[in-house]
Order: structure tokens, then C-alpha cells, then sequence
């Protein structure tokens, strides 16, 4: 909570030097892990996803996006369809903290000010970094390396978005994300030490999806839309 503090005082603060419309609020949703522990459903969320989110809507066709995501990304085999990995048995947690930055394009016109009910889809990519703790797995047990690693990665999100009670706007969003690391579910181990006990396809990076949804609030001046 403190770096979501952190984020929207920051953004607050940008706001009065800025004549476009913004957005700030809340995610809310789930998250789940694919890879080489567990399940490979694409859109099967186990665990809760909380976060903040800020909009600087450029156009009425774009706006550019930051957000901050906490979730505890988790992988059981024994909920896997693939008898070999539920024979194996292995389980793991790790929590997880994303910031993102990116563009959201819109397929209709998204005027705030236009005084009418608003609705459209929209897409959504950029560039993630997340934070996640260093695993190994010994003798079948997740085991702690005792240290953190970043993984950068690209955001993949299709969502609708829709006006709400006054300046609020509620979106619906499904979000997958390729990262450039096979490490966040512990068989490819950071520590050299631990590398005989790597495991699955070392080949096939990590991915991760949250599903869920965004409410945010907008304030500041009418926007002109103009390109300069």
C-alpha cells in the first residue's frame, strides 16, 4: 500500500500542470501463472490482483496509461490436465509487485466532455517490469534463494470500458503477459549453485494474465486534442 500511496500523490500532483483529462483509481481482480508448475488455462484466475491506475487520455481515441499491480502469482500441478505434472506434484507462490506503462487505443470515440453516455472496447500494450522472489525446487519443495529478481515483459489487454455514476468510468479488462524470464515459478534457478535442479522446458519464457476491473475517477480541463 505504501507504493500505491506513493504513486497517486505523485500523480495528484502532476495534474496542475497538465490541461488534458485525467483518470486515477483502482484495479481490482485476479491473476494466474503459466508456465512450467501447474495449470496452462489461459484465463483462470486464483488469486487476488489489487492495484492503482492513472490515464492521461491524449485523444478521444488514445490515452496513455501507468499502473501498479500487487498479486501472489500461484501454480499447483495437482490442477493441471497433464498426468505428468500432476504425478510430479509440485506447487509454488510468489508475490509479485508490476509497474506498467503503455498506450490504450480505443475502437470509438471516448470524449469525457462530450455530456453523453460513453461506451467502447479497447486495447491496451507497452512494457511491464515486475519484482519477484529467486526459488528453487529441492526434493519436490519450493525453496527460498534469498533473493529478488526483475522481469521485464509486454503487456497483451483487451477490455470495454464504459462512463459510470458521474466522473467515474468502470472498465472490464483481460490481460496476458509474456515476460522475458523462466524463472518466476522456481525451475530455472538465478543461483548457479542450484542449477541441476532446473526443470520442464527452460526454452519457453513465463507468462502471466490478470482479469478484472478498473474504476477510476477524472478530473482536470476540457481537453483540446490537438496534435502540436
Amino acid at each position: 500500500m505504501r507504493y500505491i500511496t506513493i504513486i497517486i500523490i505523485s500523480i495528484l500532483s502532476i495534474q496542475y500542470s497538465h490541461s488534458q483529462i485525467n483518470e486515477l483509481g483502482v484495479y481490482v481482480g485476479g491473476s494466474n501463472f503459466i508456465g512450467d508448475v501447474g495449470p496452462t488455462n489461459y484465463i483462470s484466475p486464483n488469486q487476488l490482483a489489487l492495484g492503482a491506475v492513472y490515464r492521461w487520455n491524449r485523444s478521444s481515441r488514445h490515452s496513455y496509461r501507468a499502473a501498479l499491480i500487487f498479486t501472489d502469482l500461484e501454480g499447483d500441478d495437482l490442477k493441471s490436465d497433464d498426468p505428468r505434472r500432476t504425478q510430479r506434484g509440485y506447487n509454488f507462490t510468489n508475490k509479485i509487485i508490476e509497474a506498467s506503462v503503455g498506450m490504450e487505443l480505443t475502437f470509438f470515440d471516448f470524449d469525457l466532455h462530450s455530456g453523453e453516455k460513453l461506451a467502447t472496447p479497447y486495447l491496451y500494450s507497452g512494457i511491464t517490469v515486475a519484482n519477484y522472489d529467486d526459488y528453487y525446487f529441492q526434493n519436490g519443495v519450493q525453496t527460498s534463494e534469498n533473493a529478488s529478481s526483475w522481469a521485464f515483459g509486454i503487456p497483451m489487454a483487451i477490455g470495454f470500458k464504459t462512463t459510470f455514476i458521474d466522473n467515474f468510468v468502470l472498465s472490464l479488462e483481460v490481460g496476458a503477459r509474456y515476460t522475458f524470464t523462466d524463472a518466476i515459478d522456481g525451475n530455472l534457478p538465478n543461483n548457479t549453485n542450484h542449477l541441476a535442479n532446473r526443470f520442464g522446458n527452460i526454452n519457453n519464457n513465463d507468462w502471466y494474465v490478470f482479469s478484472g476491473i478498473i474504476l477510476t475517477y477524472t478530473f482536470g480541463q476540457n481537453p483540446c486534442y490537438c496534435i502540436n
